[in-house]
């Protein structure tokens, strides 16, 4: 929790607002930040590292750094005069029932839903879609400040059961526990040392596969994320210290096993992954006492997911013969490339999502950055597509082979969406909930665009504005990417943009390489030593908004998260002359050492590259924002934001780049840095935090770029 009761130190500090920018008194003195004598080589190649006492998050004088750095942020960022509004209207905004995509077990229902004024989801379970509902398990009521969230749930194969975890105050280490569902009491089970991966239920609900990290050697009760997980079996009612191994890589040090059991129970399914890129999966008999592992898909060609099976032919989603991806059946018992069926053919549609329900494939695409679903049996035949409102995000199409119905939701931009049943008999769609949000939309509009980029790339991106906006070039706009993994940006709603938008901004997605917009050919040309055209793809998008007088750099911010925040800070060093304002949020900064401070985070590699590579180094090290700072440039107004307990883009990389941004700032542009405290990378992420998170960015490229707001 930030704590904010340095507002009187403001006027010290000397904030205020001249010729519509935030400026900073040049007597404004930076929180001191010690800079070590750190050297690595790298191929031959001296780089310092002087901050790298602060990768150290327990020592004391990381911590000091932490609260100097909010002590000296918090009273700027409330002394903004937009921001009372700003988090008031978000609070409204954050004020309506969300539903989620509800999951069917045996004879129950279960589905999340907010009331709009708790921190937390509630998992409820209903017995029909027409009964009342209960609650089933509350994560408010486990701390006041409602920083434990429910990370995960699984219910039993009967519905009987309900495996759940828990995040603690934003990590990503989940505590596993078991309930029974008729009457909401929980057995005395936990699994620990988990992370990531879901778990599988044994078919008669006697206990589940789940994959875990070794224990630490200085604290056996935690996992260590620098070893490799390995797969167990929890027998219910038994300790786990007493679990079962079930399957250990001993091989190749950097992949991870994670099991599922096939709906029949006769299969147990070990998927293994090493990177992004592809996957292996292996697959044991559980008819056959001692069975061991078969090898289903082991040439590490290309990304393999099971969608369900019928006897021992599976239904697989692959890139493999098919960079924009298809669906094939595969005889568990000839799984050699020869005796493959293709089912649903690559078209010129990028899969992203598939699903096996029902008898039916549900299989959900990109279509120039907004999602289409379409259905076919099992057989491939096309049996049409689902109708949605229009360009927006598609989510859901859980169940099993024999369910009747399915669920999914849909929203955009400026519709709060609805949560749809599709009757997979009929294949007609009904609402199931539609949520109302306070505020109204339908002064605004999206619309898609395409632009060249620095290469001559056709990039698409969404511009959201009110309707009939001037191109005077003077509209406020916020422009936010991502560009990696393989992750598609499609239209979605937030409540944070919608009051973004009522303070007459305008709000930009662009849908930048490196991401599964096209498939992956459109992917793989922002990785590795490629990875400067995403940046490239981001620097043209600014410039077409600002060529198109839908803007200019004065008046244009810069986001991102994780991935994004790299994308921001690499962004922000090589154009700083195009962009008023930078939002980096828990972003991926120091690209030299990124990978060492997890088993997960080496992972990243698949789109990174290794600085232990000659060539992937030189790459790395021409935009790893930590690496490239220079003094005597005038930066855009930055606002670093990360969290003190995020264990997957761990806060040393803000914590590095704020301090050399700050040293290095040549003008009056305020770079400040925002640690939030019992918080993590983002999920679980208490709603009263995000409110206050976002109040802050929003006051702070407000003030950068000179907007007024109505007064609270």
């Amino acid at each position: 929790m930030l704590h904010r009761h340095f507002i009187g130190l403001a006027a010290t500090f000397g904030i205020f607002f001249m010729s519509g920018n935030v400026t900073l008194a040049k007597d404004l003195a930076y929180p001191a930040v010690e800079r070590g004598d750190v050297i690595d080589t790298y191929h031959g190649v001296r780089i310092a590292d002087p901050y790298r006492w602060l990768e150290n998050p327990e020592a004391p004088a990381t911590r000091e750094f932490v609260q100097r750095q909010n002590a000296f942020a918090e009273p700027l960022l409330e002394a903004l005069p937009q921001r009372p509004w700003i988090r008031s209207r978000l609070e409204a905004l954050w004020n309506y029932e969300r539903v989620g995509v509800p999951r069917k077990k045996g004879s129950h229902y279960f589905f999340l839903r907010n009331d709009g004024r708790q921190n937390q989801s509630v998992l409820y379970v209903a017995d029909t879609l027409e009964a009342t509902p209960r609650v089933l398990f509350d994560p408010n009521a486990t701390r006041d400040d409602a920083t434990v969230a429910l990370a995960r749930f699984e219910p039993s194969p009967d519905g009987k059961l309900l495996a759940y975890s828990l995040s603690d105050g934003g990590t990503d280490w989940e505590i596993w526990k078991f309930r029974r569902v008729a009457d909401g009491v929980d057995l005395p089970d936990e699994l620990r040392q988990t992370k990531f991966w879901e778990l599988s239920w044994a078919a008669d609900g006697s206990g589940v596969y789940y994959s875990r990290y070794p224990a630490r050697a200085d604290d056996p009760a935690r996992g260590d994320d620098q070893g490799q997980p390995t797969v167990y079996f929890h027998q219910l009612g038994t300790a786990q210290a007493d679990d079962k191994l079930v399957y250990r890589v001993t091989d190749h040090p950097t992949r991870a096993p994670s099991a599922s059991l096939a709906e029949d129970g006769n299969w147990l399914f070990i998927s293994l992954f090493d990177g992004y890129r592809a996957n292996g999966i292996e697959a044991i008999d559980k008819r056959v006492a001692g069975a061991k592992p078969k090898t289903i898909f082991g040439a590490w060609d290309a990304r393999y997911t099971i969608l369900g099976n019928e006897g021992d032919t599976l239904f697989v989603q692959t890139t493999n013969a098919a960079p924009r991806g298809r669906i094939i059946a595969v005889d568990i018992n000839n799984p050699q490339p020869s005796a493959w069926r293709e089912l649903v053919p690559q078209s010129d549609l990028a899969m992203d999502e598939a699903s096996y329900v029902g008898g039916h494939l549900i299989v959900r695409y990109v279509r120039d950055a907004h999602g289409v679903a379409k259905l076919f049996d099992r057989d491939g035949k096309a049996k049409g597509e689902v109708d949605v409102p229009g360009m927006g995000t598609i989510a859901g199409f859980g169940g099993g082979a024999k369910d009747d119905e399915t669920f999914f939701a849909y929203a955009d931009y400026l519709s709060a969406g609805q949560v749809m049943r599709l009757d997979l008999q009929t294949l007609k769609t009904s609402v199931f909930r539609e949520p109302k949000i306070a505020a109204d939309t339908t002064p605004y509009e999206t619309r898609q665009v395409f632009y060249r980029s620095k290469d001559g790339t056709r990039v698409p991106m969404y511009i959201t504005q009110r309707k009939g906006a001037p191109r005077d070039g003077k509209a406020p706009t916020l422009l936010y990417g991502y560009g990696g993994f393989n992750v598609s940006i499609t239209p979605a709603f937030r409540p944070s943009v919608i009051a973004w938008l009522e303070m007459g901004g305008t709000y930009v997605e662009a849908n930048l390489r490196g991401g599964g917009e096209y498939g992956d050919a459109w992917h793989e040309a922002g990785t590795k030593t490629r990875k400067q055209t995403v940046f490239d793809d981001f620097i043209a998008a600014a410039e077409y908004l600002v060529a198109e007088k839908i803007t200019s750099p004065a008046q244009l911010a810069i986001s991102g998260r994780s991935n994004g925040g790299l994308l921001v800070g690499a962004t922000l060093l090589q154009r700083p002359d195009l962009f008023a304002a930078a939002l980096p949020a828990v972003g991926v900064l120091d690209m030299l050492r990124y990978h060492t401070a997890s088993a997960n985070a080496r992972q990243w590699s698949s789109d990174y590259g290794l600085s232990e590579n000659a060539e992937e180094f030189a790459a790395l090290r021409a935009y790893s924002p930590v690496h490239n700072v220079k003094s005597g440039v005038c930066y855009p107004a930055t606002l670093v934001t990360t969290a003190d307990r995020d264990d997957r883009v761990v806060p040393w990389h803000s914590y590095k780049f704020a301090a050399e941004l700050q040293r290095a700032q040549a003008c009056s542009k305020p770079v400040l840095l925002r640690v939030e405290t019992r918080a993590g990378h983002g999920a679980g992420k208490p709603v009263w935090m995000q409110i206050d998170d976002f109040a802050d960015q929003w006051a702070f490229i407000a003030g950068a770029m000179g907007m007024q707001v109505p007064k609270p």
